[in-house]
């Protein structure tokens, strides 16, 4: 069962590629916020969300055959291998905050907050 049903629904697919890294910046602020809390099952809990959320972005049509449907999976690749693989990417958390972070302030700039 998804987690995220309602933007299963389609209200994921509206959104715009800002908006739906935000909000996928947003599970993996949490799951690195509980992993330094030492709580790995919340951290895991949060990590699987942004992936199911990724997965979303991913199956998007509006990026099928696009460069940015190729970055999306290695965005995936890449936080499956600094959570939980070897980190061969050479992640840390500071790089994820600050990639995501840009997402959010773009997608609060769009909705003019």
């Amino acid at each position: 069962m998804s987690v995220h049903k309602q933007m299963a629904a389609g209200r994921w697919f509206e959104m715009t590629l800002m908006e739906q890294l935000a909000n996928v910046g947003c599970d993996v602020s949490l799951t690195i916020s509980w992993k330094k809390k030492e709580d790995l099952e919340l951290s895991q809990q949060a990590l699987a969300r942004a992936l199911e959320l990724l997965d979303l972005t991913i199956a998007d049509p509006k990026y099928k055959n696009t460069g940015t449907l190729k970055e999306l999976v290695t965005i995936r690749e890449a936080l499956v291998d600094y959570f939980t693989g070897a980190n061969e990417y050479g992640s840390s958390d500071s790089l994820w905050e600050n990639y995501f972070y840009r997402f959010n302030y773009a997608a609060a700039l769009q909705q003019g907050k």
